[in-house]
């Protein structure tokens, strides 16, 4: 049985944010054939504002998207291990990257609605707070970069290989 996208959002008024529930979301992200799941801390797709944990491993994708419909800034927090943070243009040049770290100097991003971004996981166990205005719809959270393939698509190997060159070139 394939690991869940997302745990159950915890209906009680008050939710006490512990390191049994952090090890429970990091032990299924390393589970999981997506190897990352969202934790949710808002009761419905039609909160607002939506709060969540994201635990990653490194072998995970998050195609490169932005929020247009409606758009929505989104705050990324990290709580444990690192991530790099990227921002592209519309035909996907890198315009922005950070590399975020858990207890660093750059641990968060607060990021204006309508650009394009995405994450390369760098350290297990990669533990993010996102907070991003409701409500949830399916049909237009993501609008997905066409220069990005699907998560699954037998491309994405050689785009993560392609994105790594261009990062290096990026920060020299």
């Amino acid at each position: 049985m394939p690991a869940p996208r997302a745990l159950p959002a915890p209906q009680e008024p008050i939710v006490l944010l512990t390191e049994t529930l952090v090890q429970r979301a990091l032990q299924v992200s390393r589970e999981s054939d997506r190897k990352r799941v969202i934790v949710p801390f808002h009761k419905n797709d039609a909160d607002n504002p939506h709060r969540m944990f994201n635990a990653m491993q490194p072998e995970t994708y998050v195609r490169p998207h932005r929020h247009l419909e409606v758009p929505k800034s989104e705050v990324f927090l990290l709580l444990r291990g690192a991530l790099d943070f990227l921002v592209f243009d519309e035909r996907g040049a890198i315009t922005f990257a950070r590399t975020l770290r858990a207890g660093s100097e750059d641990f968060g991003v607060d990021l204006a609605p309508g650009r394009f971004h995405g994450i390369l996981v760098r350290e297990p166990d990669t533990l993010v707070y996102e907070v991003k205005p409701g409500p949830y719809a399916a049909s237009s959270d993501k609008d997905f970069a066409s220069w990005a393939p699907p998560e699954g698509d037998p491309g994405v190997p050689a785009f993560l290989a392609d994105l790594e060159q261009r990062l290096a070139a990026y920060r020299v």
